[in-house]
């Protein structure tokens, strides 16, 4: 049984008893992005997070979706990346390949990983320039409030701590306007080294997902969705505010155990 909720600000939230249930929900969502995108552009771009994220889209290469996506207009990217080789156990890029982009036929060079012989500032830098190249060619649509590349869907998970991508609580980071991609070598959760989306870019898509499970993260769900006042420090979840995309969280019944949740309808 699912619930869903839309707050004032039109985030929609959306509630499952079952993992089983977020995951069929959430592949029926990004096959429905995929398909409209690619009808009226041609093209999917899509980031994806790390995490336990790609464990929940497996639904994707499995019937019906294995069959009715066009995965040839797919080109894949990473909100986040730790500065690793990509055959590492804490690569996302790895993650990505193992759980989901082996079992798929992505074109391969519609898949954009970080350059991982170079440091984090080099590759945050090299990523951006992959990715205003392909703003240029239309691959990836450009906002038409700012000049930020505007991904069809970007995909995010969230730490118990609040953090999303690699932007973590209080970190500086979270200020940057300028940069569509920055670094940091201090991440409090090793790797240290990690390149990253800015906020500017993640709240320019079209859409955003947020996809939250486990009570460990029920504290943090709270904090970013419910209204807490404003003595609260906003946490970078909390700081996910499409400026017109639309934004929808994910949540199993542990993750949304501590929400506010008389706005939710069955």
């Amino acid at each position: 049984m699912a619930f869903s909720g839309a707050k004032e600000d039109g985030r929609e939230v959306k509630i499952y008893e079952y993992l089983d249930e977020l995951s069929t929900d959430l592949a029926d969502y990004i096959s429905e992005l995929s398909e409209a995108s690619v009808k009226e552009r041609g093209v999917f771009a899509i980031a994806l997070s790390g995490g336990s994220l790609i464990s929940l889209i497996r639904k994707l290469y499995e019937a019906p979706y294995s069959k009715t996506v066009d995965w040839s207009k797919w080109y894949i990217f990473w909100v986040d990346e730790r500065v690793v080789a990509k055959n590492h156990v804490d690569s996302n890029y790895k993650l990505a390949k193992d759980g989901f982009l082996s079992k798929v036929p992505i074109v391969p060079s519609h898949v954009h990983s970080i350059n991982d012989t170079v440091s984090a500032e080099k590759a945050a830098e090299d990523y951006e320039f992959v990715i205003r190249q392909l703003v240029r060619t239309r691959v990836i649509s450009v906002s038409d409030v700012s000049d930020c590349p505007k991904f069809d869907l970007i995909l995010l998970g969230m730490g118990p701590d609040g953090h999303i991508a690699s932007l973590f609580p209080d970190h500086p980071i979270l200020d940057e306007k300028d940069e569509w991609v920055t670094f940091v070598t201090d991440s409090p959760k090793p790797p240290p080294e990690r390149i990253t989306f800015t906020l500017p870019v993640i709240n320019s898509a079209s859409n955003v997902a947020v996809v939250v499970t486990g009570s460990s993260k029920a504290e943090a769900a709270h904090l970013a969705i419910d209204d807490v006042g404003p003595d609260v420090p906003s946490s970078p979840a909390k700081m996910v505010q499409p400026t017109k995309g639309k934004l929808i969280w994910y949540l199993d019944k542990a993750a949304a155990s501590k929400l506010d949740c008389t706005k939710c309808s069955e």
